[in-house]
């Protein structure tokens, strides 16, 4: 939930990258940190084991400037996608204004896509949401990969509300950004 600070005129939202292990949340959020200005980010704290998987959660703070006389800042974390890990995910979704969903393009990952799209439903219904409540986007990530399954394959599955998806490659920023943009302004309208 997003905090507003009428003494300081600073508005803070938190939106969380959540996905399968190895989807591509922790290379998303490098890419995003790469692209955006100096002056606008914080420092990119990260928890891992390696370059590859997250042992607890990414941290970047971005300054999206001014709206209406406030400054808006967001704050973007990812979630471990391991198995075990529940607790975490839980945690780090206390809050939460908006959330992309990265999904594995390989058919090999259509299970733990699913698993992890559940796990999403059920930590938002535990924190007294709907599905439908939080604004959320789709990344279907490794796009590049041989074999990728089809978008509308993967829409059919994991997204039959028909929300906002992208095809990303998240190695080389290909729709990452395009992807963020439309997350941030989908909490911002939610803001209202």
């Amino acid at each position: 939930m997003s905090f507003t600070n009428d003494k300081t005129r600073e508005i803070n939202c938190k939106i969380v990258y959540y996905g399968p292990p190895l989807s591509g949340k922790s290379t998303t959020l490098r890419q995003l940190y790469g692209e955006v200005r100096k002056d606008s980010k914080g420092d990119m704290i990260s928890l891992s084991q390696d370059k590859d998987r997250t042992l607890y959660f990414d941290f970047v703070p971005l300054n999206l400037g001014k709206v209406g006389g406030y400054t808006v800042r967001v704050h973007l974390y990812t979630v471990p996608g391991e198995a075990g890990y529940e607790q975490s995910r839980s945690l780090i979704s206390k809050g939460v204004d908006g959330v992309v969903f990265i999904a594995d393009s390989q058919l090999a990952r259509m299970e733990a896509n699913l698993a992890a799209l559940s796990g999403l439903k059920e930590i938002l219904r535990k924190e007294g949401h709907e599905w439908g409540e939080v604004p959320c986007v789709f990344q279907y990530n490794k796009r590049d990969l041989p074999g990728a399954v089809p978008s509308k394959d993967l829409a059919h599955y994991l997204n039959d509300e028909g929300r906002e998806e992208f095809e990303t490659v998240a190695t080389t920023g290909k729709g990452v950004f395009e992807a963020f943009k439309a997350i941030t302004q989908l909490v911002l309208k939610a803001l209202g």
